[in-house]
């Protein structure tokens, strides 16, 4: 028989708390929280992540509800859409100065702040906690768990046609500030 208040579900308990105080918080500068996250993900995904399609996946949220929220954050003039010249049916997304200048002041930050005072084991222990939860959980819901390009299968290194990596699977060069970016396609290494 499982105990009441088991190591387990004493840390699902402080997740679910955290994810409400950050939720609460993320209601600052007249957004809503997935307006928040959908900033973020812009700021963090690379130019071919940079769609509706890519932050509904990323997101887990129906296109009508990204759909709605990018419509509020393009006519606050945080996100800009721009036709994208290979597929005309798709757009692609970017934010705008004014939405870069916003993630400034982005109300996750004062969390941040905290867990840089985490320094070192703790901080990496609580990282890959985290992430393999992550991972575990996208995985049990079928869905995708994008990921950093320079730790995907197709990530080339230091390519020769690279810029200086490249995309084996998109057959694109990639920037070296691209190697850290969110990946729609990112497919994990295998070990």
């Amino acid at each position: 028989m499982e105990m009441k208040n088991s190591p387990a579900q004493h840390i699902a308990a402080l997740i679910e708390r955290i994810g409400r105080l950050l939720s609460t918080e993320a209601h600052a500068e007249g957004l809503l929280p997935v307006q928040w996250e959908a900033l973020r993900y812009l700021d963090k995904a690379n130019r071919f992540s940079r769609t509706a399609a890519a932050l509904t996946a990323y997101l887990g949220l129906t296109k009508g509800t990204v759909s709605q929220s990018l419509n509020t954050l393009e006519a606050k003039g945080l996100v800009k859409k721009l036709v994208n010249r290979k597929d005309r049916r798709s757009k692609h997304l970017s934010l705008t100065a004014k939405g870069q200048k916003l993630l400034l002041r982005d109300p996750l930050n004062v969390t941040v702040a905290v867990l840089d005072e985490l320094e070192g084991v703790p901080q990496r222990t609580l990282t890959t906690a985290l992430e393999s939860l992550l991972t575990s959980r996208l995985g049990a819901q079928g869905r995708q768990p994008f990921g950093q390009c320079r730790d995907c299968c197709y990530f080339a290194n230091r390519h020769p046609k690279g810029n200086p990596h490249y995309c084996q699977l998109l057959g694109e060069k990639l920037a070296e500030s691209e190697a850290a970016a969110i990946c729609f396609e990112q497919t994990t290494k295998r070990a």
